[in-house]
């Protein structure tokens, strides 16, 4: 594994120091992963590739250095602890509404004396009741569609700052459909890339939204309601 991440790093200009934390990173998930559903991505080239690298590209498209960024959704750590890992100058939020999740990002921190990482149990709705536009860049790999994304993210996020959303590339029409949506929450699509996975012949798509003005108080809404009627 440690090849490819090198090799990976390497190629999309990141410092390949961090391999080894990345290593170790992976080794806890499978780990972990025998007794809780982490992931369904369980081969090490395929964690390498399709989680760290996968994720180790969103650096190559948002400056992170000395930001306060928050990762909704992060599941197993994806992008959050990728990103704590590969930039340490920035702060990160890894938020979940699963506890037992949230307790293993809490091990993976502790077993690699991460310092830069707080991992918070919560719902995104409900956390953005005390930390609206608090942070510099929101990430985003859940599965969620984007209007519902954004409206549990661009709250969280500071007038000037941004929405990075990580999604597969036939996801026009989504977007599209959001951009409605996205407006009403203060944000602007600022435009999709495109881009290849290293080490593999995957092309996935990060979508950037910016937060131009303060999201209206009405919003995020409670979750069963944004979820029974989503903004368009």
């Amino acid at each position: 594994m440690r090849d490819i991440l090198t090799a990976g790093l390497t190629a999309l200009g990141l410092d390949t120091a961090a391999a080894p934390q990345l290593e170790r990173y992976a080794a806890l998930l499978l780990e972990k992963n025998k007794v809780m559903n982490l992931t369904a991505i369980t081969g090490e080239r395929d964690v390498a590739t399709l989680h760290l690298l996968d994720c180790a590209a969103l650096l190559a498209q948002a400056d992170m250095r000395g930001k306060t960024v928050i990762d909704v959704g992060t599941g197993a750590g994806f992008p959050g602890m990728v990103l704590a890992i590969l930039e340490p100058s920035a702060r990160f939020t890894l938020l979940d509404s699963l506890g037992k999740r949230v307790d293993f990002l809490r091990e993976v921190c502790e077993q690699l004396g991460l310092k830069n990482v707080v991992c918070v149990h919560a719902r995104a709705e409900e956390f953005a009741a005390g930390h609206r536009e608090r942070f510099d860049i929101a990430t985003s790999r859940a599965v969620a569609q984007l209007n519902v994304l954004s409206e549990l993210t661009l709250p969280l996020v500071k007038v000037g700052g941004l929405f990075a959303a990580m999604k597969s590339t036939s996801t026009d029409e989504e977007i599209a459909a959001a951009r409605s949506a996205i407006a009403q929450l203060g944000g602007q699509l600022a435009g999709c890339t495109d881009y290849p996975v290293p080490e593999t012949d995957v092309v996935h798509r990060i979508v950037r939204i910016e937060k131009v003005r303060p999201t209206p108080n009405q919003f995020p809404r409670a979750f069963a309601r944004i979820k029974k009627a989503p903004l368009v």
